[in-house]
């Protein structure tokens, strides 16, 4: 005689409001970590998403948790970008202004403005972050990979070029006495894509960056 099977014990699926108000949390979070930096307090976070303080705190249990879902919620952003350029490449559009889009787009993320939550009580080790940078890094090396082989490219950078000037001309960053800076960035992403078409007009120094490399600094 079989033995009796116990019974499956059925998850309960969050509700639909749950949900909601963990992505209005995590938006509020990014919103004002950029505005105001890393160290915003959390009941400011609260009101901004409109919910109260018991709120943040059910969904995640410190602010690290929130600072990690933040980037999380902004890598998939990215990613959900490059997937979108990739398609537009094999639809036939041009290779190098496909690039010139995504980054333009990455930079409205300010990724430069959330740096700061990546460096004190912050974990980069944590396996969902070092899932999405590589499943981020992978898809825009492709990116780069498409415009290369197109010859529109310059072949001495990498993925770590590419990200560090996003982030450092996607700045200021929050409390710097600059506020109007922000109407000068995508002008000043033109200028740099521009120096990243081939041919190459001068030789750059130093080495290429990759991630792994800038993540070791």
């Amino acid at each position: 005689m079989e033995a009796a099977t116990a019974p499956q014990r059925r998850v309960p699926r969050p509700r639909a409001d749950a949900l909601r108000n963990r992505e209005r949390i995590v938006v509020a979070a990014r919103e004002m970590f950029v505005e105001h930096g890393a160290d915003v307090p959390l009941d400011e976070v609260a009101r901004r998403a409109g919910v109260g303080n018991a709120t943040v705190y059910r969904h995640f249990a410190d602010r690290e948790e929130l600072a990690r879902q933040v980037v999380l919620s902004v890598t998939d952003r990215l990613v959900a970008q490059v997937d979108r350029a990739l398609a537009a490449v094999d639809a036939g559009e041009d290779a190098f202004g496909t690039l010139r889009t995504f980054v333009h787009a990455a930079a409205d993320e300010r990724i430069g403005a959330l740096c700061p939550i990546l460096s004190v009580g912050f974990d980069p080790h944590h396996p969902d972050l070092l899932d999405a940078r590589e499943r981020l890094e992978g898809s825009v090396e492709d990116l780069m990979g498409r415009a290369r082989e197109a010859g529109q490219l310059r072949t001495d950078i990498a993925v770590g070029d590419l990200m560090v000037a996003i982030s450092q001309l996607g700045r200021p960053l929050p409390g710097t006495a600059c506020p109007d800076m922000d109407g000068f960035v995508h002008r000043h992403l033109q200028l740099f894509l521009d120096g990243l078409m081939a041919p190459a007009r001068s030789e750059l120094p130093g080495a290429a960056a990759t991630l792994e490399a800038l993540r070791q600094h």
